[in-house]
């Protein structure tokens, strides 16, 4: 029997093996792909491409020059804002939502929020929430696929809208000049990497304390994990205040009387917004529309709301949109920025680059099969603030407002309308602007999606 079965196992392994043989590409085949390439094959183009960017040699040349500024609907703004080199655009974009508020209110030139204030404690949360997902999944092994996907993702700087109220809803909010940014909240990789090896390295601790010992303190060890990583951030950030004084100086240079402030009765006095009316809308044409969506575990805390979402067609999602904006009311944009974008006159058009025309090669996915490919997904978070309509009052084209500083357009992007048909993925919207029937599907039960669905991306 035990000849038996090594003969059965070799007669597998050489069928396996003759099999993988014939689906080699062998000599034959190699000169037929050779053959079929050079059918359609260019010196010029070769010569071309050889010594330039592919993105230089392919722009529209009808596509050069700078975007019509006028937009029959937009929002005023402050000046632009740059995350610099860090993944925060979510933060940037959420607190940039929001502002105008503020500005409008005060009389103000300009303000910002501190968004290292914030995003120290966005770390810390998300360290925590880590460290409780380790202790939850103890018991199960190294390769479960819930405990490889927590060592894999222990904390990142990216997020979306959910993340800043979960955020803002605990630790407030607070000016920019009264917690400046730092090195490292402008450059967050290296500060990343160094926070993620420490929370592997006691994720595995406490994993292996376990299993020696099953009565050990799981808690205690994580409050001495998180003191260290607490250490870090305050090297890294600074210490985020407690209390502070401050004023506002309007754009007539007249102060308000300088007040004493934790960051909640600050957020709570500049801002009256409940964010329980506003809803993430998606648009995913690999899943059924009017549904909505939760993903499990995509929060920065233990005790906060995952990224939950509404699933809508364009159509209906660019109708919220420009009700939302007639009213004046900004909202939270994400979208997969890379796609078609000229930086340089802050242009996204999905006729910019002409990659089939210069390849002499048809480029033929849809959103949906870019999606369900991994080629396109939610990338970067911004701030939609304005659109142009029309003589019927159909949107032809919008404002994005961005947080890469000058670069774009004044800092901004325009967007055609046929773009936000294929890139954008999520639009953050005040309820009160959708119809009865809209409303009637925030009401279902939402379809829980495992944290590594395709779906769980952070914009940044």
């Amino acid at each position: 029997m035990k000849i038996k079965s090594i003969v059965i196992c070799l007669f597998i392994l050489i069928s396996s093996i003759n099999s993988w043989a014939q689906n080699t590409i062998s000599n034959v085949e190699l000169e037929k792909i050779k053959e079929n390439a050079y059918k359609e094959f260019h010196p010029g183009i070769q010569s071309a491409i050889i010594e330039n960017p592919i993105k230089k040699l392919s722009l529209n040349p009808q596509l050069r020059s700078q975007p019509d500024p006028y937009f029959k609907y937009q929002i005023k703004t402050g000046k632009p804002t740059d995350q610099k080199r860090s993944g925060r655009c979510w933060m940037f974009a959420s607190m940039n939502t929001i502002r105008p508020f503020v500005i409008q209110k005060y009389n103000l030139s300009n303000f910002e929020f501190s968004y290292n204030y914030l995003f120290f404690y966005d770390q810390l949360e998300k360290a925590n929430l880590f460290l409780e997902g380790i202790i939850t999944t103890i018991n199960k092994p190294m390769d479960d696929r819930q405990v490889e996907w927590w060592f894999k993702n222990p904390i990142g700087d990216g997020g979306v809208w959910s993340s800043f109220v979960n955020l803002v809803d605990k630790y407030g909010l607070v000016p920019a000049e009264v917690m400046p940014e730092t090195y490292h909240s402008n450059n967050t990789s290296e500060i990343s990497s160094i926070l993620a090896t420490k929370l592997r390295e006691h994720g595995i601790m406490i994993r292996e304390a376990y299993a020696k010992n099953k009565k050990i303190d799981l808690q205690k060890m994580k409050l001495d994990a998180l003191s260290e990583i607490y250490r870090i951030l305050v090297y890294a950030f600074g210490e985020p205040p407690t209390t502070f004084s401050y004023r506002f100086v309007d754009k007539n240079n007249k102060p308000t009387e300088v007040k004493t402030y934790t960051p909640m009765s600050f957020y709570k006095e500049i801002l009256n917004i409940n964010y329980n009316d506003f809803v993430m809308l998606m648009n995913d044409p690999t899943r059924p529309y009017y549904k909505v969506y939760e993903i499990e575990y995509d929060r920065n805390m233990v005790e906060g709301i995952n990224w939950k979402y509404l699933n809508l067609p364009m159509n209906e999602i660019k109708a919220l949109a420009l009700k939302s904006l007639k009213d004046s009311m900004p909202m939270y944009f994400s979208c997969d920025v890379g796609k078609q974008l000229n930086n340089d006159i802050g242009l996204l058009d999905v006729n910019n680059y002409m990659y089939d025309a210069l390849l002499d090669m048809p480029f033929r996915m849809d959103k949906k099969q870019r999606i369900l490919t991994f080629a396109s997904g939610s990338s970067h978070g911004m701030n939609l603030i304005g659109v142009d309509t029309d003589d019927n009052d159909v949107p032809t084209r919008w404002l994005i407002e961005n947080s890469w500083g000058n670069a774009g357009y004044k800092g901004n992007l325009v967007m055609t309308d046929q773009w936000m048909d294929e890139y954008l993925f999520r639009l953050v919207v005040n309820k009160k602007y959708f119809s009865a029937e809209t409303l009637k599907l925030l009401e279902q039960k939402p379809i829980l999606l495992p944290s590594w669905d395709p779906m769980y991306s952070m914009d940044d």
